[in-house]
């Protein structure tokens, strides 16, 4: 027996418990369900277990806009997180709309019945559900396997390759020599992370260099208003700060490149020792924010280098061996312990099969409008976050703006919306304009962007709030549809 419900929401992560709260708050007579295919909420912080975890964004804009942050702690650890995400569910009963052990495996629309029908693996059966509204809230990493290029004599290595996504709870490194693969968020975190509790000694061995800024985990200016304000006041002004200042610093390193290359590479300089050769390994050869900028919270990964615990080569792998990593200059790294933070792989909707009338539907064939709805896809929305901010702030916009459209077919009687794609009068762009390895590898199987707004978005949460939370529903680049005939929507405003 096939189960009916208004929405269903894929995933209970950030993105997920975002939808089901604005689900409940602006469309609360529609019945939802939250699909969950992991045995706990938290999506990604559910699933890197891996020492230091934390967050790269402040909490006060990680954190949703609902529901205040309230530890003067802007850079948390992985732990806190999900306390506050298990508190949310709890405080506004999301908890009750989450099945875990569900994983969609595919979604088929109708055009007859103008409904999806969702297929679910559950415990080794598969069941059926039937929606109106499909909200794909699942991120867009591959849970189940991170980014692992091959090494030539890995297999002769003796001792543990670890993979961050996959960290197991029983690895004792203390002692050991461990050597860190990569330089991105990953390795910035887990260098200082596992010199702090106990390693012998950590290599962060990386092919080029990250820009890596240093920021305070406790910012004094939280303290303040934490103290004088009223906490619901206290956490819109903080928040509000975030928002400015991740703003600011955005559009200071895309308009004046060197100098924010500069700023930061004096920074890394007067946290490391005398000497140091800051150009070669902090120093990209990309301009700030062509890629994401890694954030060390208080230096610790410049403190961990200046005292000795840890340090840096930049090189390439020749292979491994026995003992360890030769490297292409012809330097051996001894290693007990190597962990290959290389990266991840991208997979839209969990890696479900999407179809309309049956027919599979290539991603790499649709448009996305306003970076959440995609063409041919009826009635679904999808939530990708920011690259250069907080992932929490996209996806409060896209819940709020897919619950005005619901609401909007619920007053006009429509049954079934799409975005209609724009043609030739619109050239096709990457769905994502940033440039690490994780992002290139999977362009050709994503959807596009196009040259222009709607169609295009310029990762500028402030330009957002005028797109999305106060732009039209009423878009002509939106056909609203009753019964089996789609008509174009009358051109009044909201």
């Amino acid at each position: 027996m096939t189960e009916e419900v208004d929405v269903v929401v894929v995933g209970a992560g950030i993105s997920g418990i975002s939808a089901a709260w604005h689900l409940q708050n602006r469309c609360p007579g529609k019945s939802f369900v939250i699909l969950e295919g992991r045995d706990d909420l938290g999506g990604t912080w559910d699933l890197f277990r891996y020492p230091g975890i934390r967050s790269d964004s402040d909490m006060f804009t990680l954190g949703f806009r609902f529901k205040p942050w309230t530890s003067e702690k802007a850079i948390a650890d992985g732990p806190s997180i999900m306390a506050y995400l298990r508190e949310t569910v709890a405080e506004f009963g999301i908890d009750r709309h989450i099945r875990y052990g569900h994983r969609m495996v595919a979604a088929d629309w109708s055009d007859a019945d103008n409904r999806w029908t969702v297929h679910v693996e559950r415990g080794g059966e598969r069941v059926e559900i039937s929606a109106r509204y499909l909200m794909a809230c699942s991120g867009y990493y591959d849970y189940d396997r991170g980014y692992s290029p091959e090494f030539a004599g890995a297999q002769d290595f003796e001792g543990p390759i670890i993979h961050p996504q996959h960290w197991p709870e029983d690895l004792d490194y203390t002692g050991k020599r461990v050597v860190v693969i990569g330089s991105g968020a990953t390795a910035v975190t887990l260098v200082p992370a596992l010199a702090d509790s106990g390693a012998g000694h950590v290599t962060m061995l990386q092919r080029s260099p990250t820009y890596v800024g240093a920021l305070p985990d406790v910012d004094p200016f939280t303290v303040r208003t934490n103290k004088t304000l009223p906490t619901g006041a206290a956490y819109v002004v903080n928040r509000w700060k975030s928002i400015l200042f991740q703003s600011v610093q955005y559009q200071l390193s895309r308009r004046f490149p060197r100098f924010m290359r500069r700023t930061l590479m004096t920074m890394a300089q007067r946290r490391l020792p005398e000497g140091y050769d800051v150009a070669r390994h902090f120093g990209p050869s990309y301009n700030p924010w062509d890629q994401r900028l890694c954030l060390a919270p208080n230096g610790d990964l410049f403190e961990t280098i200046r005292t000795g615990r840890a340090d840096v080569v930049t090189d390439t792998i020749e292979r491994f061996d026995r003992t360890g990593i030769t490297l292409s200059s012809g330097q051996h790294l001894d290693a007990d312990i190597i962990v290959t933070a290389t990266g991840l792989n991208l997979r839209l909707f969990g890696g479900a099969v999407i179809s309309r009338n049956g027919e599979v539907i290539e991603l790499s064939d649709t448009m996305a409008y306003k970076g959440m709805l995609l063409t041919g896809m009826p009635n679904l929305a999808f939530t990708i976050g920011y690259t250069n901010a907080s992932w929490t702030l996209k996806a409060d916009l896209v819940s709020e703006f897919f619950c005005r459209i619901i609401n909007y077919m619920d007053e006009h009687s429509y049954i079934r919306m799409e975005p209609r794609h724009p043609g030739g009068g619109v050239d096709e762009r990457p769905l994502l304009d940033f440039t690490p390895g994780y992002v290139l590898r999977a362009l050709d199987h994503l959807p596009k962007a196009g040259s222009r707004a709607p169609w295009r978005l310029k990762q500028n949460y402030l330009l957002d709030l005028q797109l999305i939370r106060r732009g039209r529903v009423d878009d002509e680049a939106l056909e609203f549809g009753q019964s089996a005939v789609t008509t174009t929507i009358p051109s009044s405003s909201l």
